[in-house]
């Protein structure tokens, strides 16, 4: 049985994941390390609410377990030392360098966390793979694990990781499947089963689907593949739609209700962001064109082009309709993370839309309850777009909307947070210069109701 964990990596992946097992599995002792000095005493403050990441129920599941069976540390050679099974759960970026710029993942995180255990074991350790990787990348950890030379044997197991953000900590309580892949051995079974033990400890047996270590790694890629695919199918159709007069929701809904399609992910948006959908796309195409399978990688590259462009279609919207200027203009930005109920703002459309306005000479002030200026204007900077000085003059962010809407000539709405229905819209247009425009890239207003109040309101596909 294991009694002792720890995985290395505290980000969105690794922490909720571990506090769950450590709230579920009180004899297992979980520890998580990171190198990251800040974030593991963000993790350890005493004021539960300041842990790095905002997901709606993880601060009292840590308050729960932690200090009990949940530590947080940076000694990761120790805690590496101590476990039996050891989770990835570090960063896998897309490469911004080298062969496959661009596209491929970079696993240079994923290859230091080998060699570090490798280094470090005496004994046999179970590695799972819990980052998003590519096919066969557990090969890769193998050769390196294997040929430390001193005897130690270890077993790869794939287990990614499915959550959505905003919504994990449910995700974790109640999964629709828990993906384990591992080796065909005998070796390689028992340890799928050690693994398979720990879940079954609140997920039930039949929602737990064991594979072989490549399935595993492809089926993670190819379930966000899908998914972004049905976004951008839908941001698609938004452009005809404003195009011929119909109106994207009433399609969405229209199609939603054939039992074949379901109405999940069919909602139209300024585009999809996050740290998965279009990274993950981008390894796939990456692997396919490696392969040689051109058409295969053209298909889904298509994906991630259609989303570009529903987001620099709606900052030139923006641009056409405030009389084809925007310099020296204030445009509001209500939300700045990449979806409601997360402070994850990776490949968060408002980064792009923000971008192109800035270029057009823009001043933006921004309002989102859960992202701060620090974070905003590493957002920009690290698009290397313009300097430093220039993103700081360009870009303020503020504590309310109201500040933020204030002598604004435009609103645009970039993340669907639910406290943005709930506004005073007649104080937010009595204070704005007129006329006063609503670009709503989440469809979350009532388009009704602003225009009484006296709005210019445009919504994505209508």
């Amino acid at each position: 049985m294991i009694t002792n964990i720890c995985c290395i990596g505290a980000g969105y992946v690794g922490g909720p994941t571990m506090a769950i097992i450590a709230q579920k599995c009180p004899h297992i002792k979980v520890t998580v390390v990171d190198l990251n000095e800040k974030r593991i005493a963000a993790w350890n403050d005493a004021d539960v609410n300041n842990i790095p990441i905002y997901e709606p129920g993880l601060s009292d599941v840590v308050a729960a377990a932690r200090g009990r069976n949940l530590f947080f540390s940076t000694e990761v050679d120790k805690a590496i030392d101590e476990a039996q099974m050891i989770f990835i759960s570090v960063n896998t970026p897309t490469k911004t360098y080298g062969v496959g710029k661009g596209m491929a993942a970079d696993l240079k995180y994923i290859e230091l966390c080998a060699r570090q255990i490798a280094r470090v074991s005496k004994n046999d350790k179970i590695v799972v793979e819990k980052s998003t990787l590519p096919v066969r990348t557990a090969s890769a950890i193998k050769d390196i694990l294997d040929n430390t030379g001193n005897g130690v044997n270890f077993q790869i197991l794939s287990n990614p990781e499915f959550l959505a953000e905003g919504t994990a900590v449910q995700d974790l309580f109640a999964p629709d499947r828990v993906l384990i892949g591992g080796d065909t051995t005998p070796e390689g079974q028992k340890a799928i089963q050690q693994l398979v033990d720990i879940y079954a400890n609140w997920v039930p047996k039949d929602k737990i689907l064991t594979t072989n270590v490549w399935s595993s790694e492809l089926s993670k890629l190819t379930a966000n593949a899908f998914l972004a695919q049905r976004v951008s199918s839908i941001n698609a159709l938004s452009e005809l739609c404003e195009k011929t007069g119909a109106e994207v929701n009433e399609v969405a809904r229209a199609i939603g209700l054939d039992s074949r399609i379901g109405p999940k992910f069919l909602k139209a948006s300024v585009g999809f962001g996050g740290s998965c959908f279009q990274k993950d796309i981008l390894n796939l195409v990456y692997i396919a064109k490696s392969y040689g399978l051109s058409e295969v990688a053209d298909y889904w590259e298509q994906v991630i082009i259609m989303n570009d462009h529903q987001k620099r279609r709606f900052a030139k919207n923006i641009i056409k309709t405030l009389y084809n200027t925007v310099s020296g203009k204030k445009i509001a930005f209500l939300g700045w993370a990449f979806k409601k109920d997360t402070n994850d703002t990776r490949e968060s459309a408002a980064i792009y839309v923000a971008d192109d306005l800035l270029s057009e000479q823009a001043n933006i002030s921004v309002y989102d309850p859960k992202v701060g200026l620090e974070q905003i204007q590493f957002d920009l900077n690290y698009l290397e777009t313009r300097s430093v000085a220039e993103n700081l003059k360009g870009v303020q962010a503020v504590t309310n909307a109201y500040e933020a809407c204030n002598n604004a000539h435009a609103i645009a709405i970039l993340t669907e947070w639910d406290e943005f229905k709930t506004y005073d819209w007649q104080k937010i247009y009595d204070n704005m210069l007129k006329p006063a425009f609503v670009f709503d890239g989440r469809n979350l207003l009532n388009k009704a109701e602003l225009e009484k109040i006296g709005f210019v309101y445009q919504a994505i596909g209508s």
